[in-house]
């Protein structure tokens, strides 16, 4: 006998000389009832089932409800006061109010009546204690209705991700026997796929079934009839964000699937339904209509997007273009080859030595500091050492005493040198924050870097950094921002999603306009007589070359950045062991994309 019910006891006797201890424990229909409403408020399906008389029958039904209504729902039931209730039976309202986020609310009574059975009331159990239209074989379904063919396009309109069928391969253990007759039929869509891998994905695990691969509609169809004859082997078919052209890659659409989910998630619709065994609506409960979700526009041009591609391709070693519009700050192509994809998204996080490029930053300091002007002569011997630091130039070649313009365009490493170990120790920093280096850009579906300019406290480290070497350090990214906050006279924000906004740790600096002049100049007799003369045919461009040593320093990683028209660019060749490969890589990129 429990303390409770010894003391209900005691008080019986003494009160009314009663020897039982259950006449003041039983409960009423309120109790049942509320009970049983406290319980689906706490979405406990067993706790609601044990409120009524038939448990075993309204646990599968009250499960199946808060599985259909989504984890996030939440309930609250409001129970009326019983309608003349009898000695053994009372029948009440109860008010439901189901909240599945902001503005999503559905509102119903259903019916429910509390009996008496020996001393106990329990809800009577039926499904329509929980809807009134709820019937055996219905279910709840609540649906968030999405406008998933919202495309993703480049600037002009054109689509680069679309909402696809895509079809799931799956393959079962108890057939695994049949994976060298699988792997030749998916091979032909991706190469990798052998008997051997496909054996190796059930290696480590328990499964019963794995997706060997997902394929496009058009791949699916090849193939259909022939995975339809192997054994254990079936095919899903799902939805899913695809690239629009199949040969489309780039690290600047990775994360426009998080910008696109965000964008239909904000217009989404919604529904409950009352559903049948197979999922077939038989009643709508409420339901809300999508809003009007305008196509996601990025800044990417595809067509330069694809000669881009084209044109690191060709290149064996990882190899990398960016572009980006000088007017609008639009990131317009991100290419890598498959051994740079291999490294990462190289394009946007990597970090390097940018070598001779960075005589663009150099230069503007020393132009700031008052230094020089683009017609000072300067000497440019063919090795100079600073603080026991010997720089030579590439070959040691030698061109006597010219103006900078002839030393910045024929890249004189001892021209740089000097002038750098007359700037201040933080000249180089400022500068390079100027064009866009250092800043720390949050772009809205990119993670990017843009590089490292430390300042340079002893002689040796300022004109190892005034070269690109020492501790300076860029992205391909970081570089085209520089070349385009030259073109633009400021420096640019760049974007990747029109009305997504980026944000940035530095405010945009004015590059003052003869500084901005002088370096265009000097970067067009590049081209035109000095280190990238294969390039004198691509109509408008300046440019820089750069060979930056790395590792024991035996090879170097190649550059070239420039400005032609409204596409600045930086083209990286890692481990190029000269400007050369990276020139052609940006030759082929810049060719078809200017010259009729």
């Amino acid at each position: 006998m429990t303390k409770r019910c010894a003391l209900v006891l005691l008080i019986g006797v003494l009160l009314l000389g009663s020897t039982g201890c259950s006449l003041f424990s039983s409960s009423g229909p309120d109790d049942a009832l509320r009970a049983f409403a406290e319980a689906l408020q706490r979405r406990d399906a067993g706790a609601a089932a044990a409120a009524t008389d038939d448990p075993d029958a309204a646990t599968p039904v009250i499960t199946s409800m808060f599985d259909g209504m989504g984890k996030n729902a939440s309930v609250t039931v409001d129970v009326a006061e019983p309608d003349d209730p009898a000695e053994n039976q009372a029948t009440t309202k109860l008010g439901y109010t189901w909240t599945f986020g902001p503005d999503r609310t559905l509102h119903y009574e259903a019916t429910a009546t509390a009996t008496k059975g020996g001393d106990d009331w329990h809800v009577q159990w039926s499904p329509t204690a929980l809807h009134p239209k709820l019937a055996p074989g219905v279910s709840f379904q609540y649906s968030d209705d999405k406008n998933f063919l919202t495309p993703v396009v480049d600037r002009d309109g054109q689509p680069l991700l679309t909402w696809q069928t895509v079809g799931v391969v799956n393959l079962t253990r108890e057939h695994l026997a049949a994976a060298p007759a699988l792997a030749p039929v998916l091979a032909q869509f991706e190469p990798t796929i052998t008997a051997e891998t496909i054996t190796a994905q059930f290696d480590g695990n328990s499964d019963d079934v794995v997706t060997v691969i997902r394929l496009r509609q058009a791949d699916l169809d090849l193939v259909a009839d022939q995975l339809a004859q192997i054994p254990g082997v079936s095919v899903a078919e799902q939805g899913a964000l695809l690239t629009a052209n199949r040969e489309l890659s780039s690290p600047a659409i990775s994360g426009l699937q998080e910008i696109w989910q965000k964008t239909i998630d904000a217009s989404a619709g919604w529904s409950v339904d009352l559903v049948d065994d197979e999922g077939q609506p038989v009643d709508v409960l409420e339901s809300a209509q999508p809003g009007d979700t305008k196509p996601i526009r990025t800044t990417l041009d595809t067509r330069l997007q694809m000669l881009a591609q084209q044109a690191v391709a060709a290149e064996p070693r990882a190899a990398v273009v960016v572009a980006i519009s000088p007017s609008t700050g639009g990131i317009l192509a991100a290419a890598q080859n498959p051994a740079a994809d291999a490294q990462g998204p190289i394009a946007f996080t990597g970090s390097y030595p940018p070598g001779s490029t960075f005589k663009t930053i150099t230069t503007a300091a020393a132009l700031q500091a008052g230094l020089a002007t683009p017609d000072t002569p300067e000497p440019c011997p063919g090795r100079v050492t600073v603080e026991n630091r010997t720089i030579p130039n590439d070959d040691e070649f030698d061109l006597g005493t010219v103006p900078l313009t002839t030393a910045f365009s024929h890249s004189c490493n001892t021209t740089m040198a000097v002038m750098s170990d007359k700037l201040p120790a933080d000249a180089l920093p400022k500068t390079a924050r100027m064009f866009g280096i250092g800043v720390d850009f949050v772009i809205p579906g990119l993670t990017t870097i843009t590089g490292n300019v430390p300042n340079a406290d002893t002689p040796a480290l300022k004109v190892e950094n005034g070269i690109g070497q020492g501790t300076v350090t860029v992205s391909p990214f970081g570089l085209a921002v520089a070349e385009a906050s030259l073109g633009h006279g400021s420096t640019i924000t760049p974007t990747l999603v029109i009305d997504e906004k980026t944000t940035a740790d530095t405010p945009s600096e004015q590059i003052p306009p003869a500084i901005a002049d002088s370096l265009r100049a000097m970067m067009l007799q590049t081209v035109s007589d000095g280190t990238a003369t294969e390039l004198r045919d691509v109509p408008g461009l300046g440019g820089k070359t750069g060979t930056a040593e790395f590792g024991d320093n035996t090879h170097s990683h190649g550059w070239f950045a420039g400005i032609a028209g409204d596409i600045a660019f930086a083209t990286l060749v890692v481990g190029g062991d000269s400007s050369a490969p990276a020139i052609a890589v940006s030759g082929a990129f810049l060719r078809p994309a200017l010259i009729p």
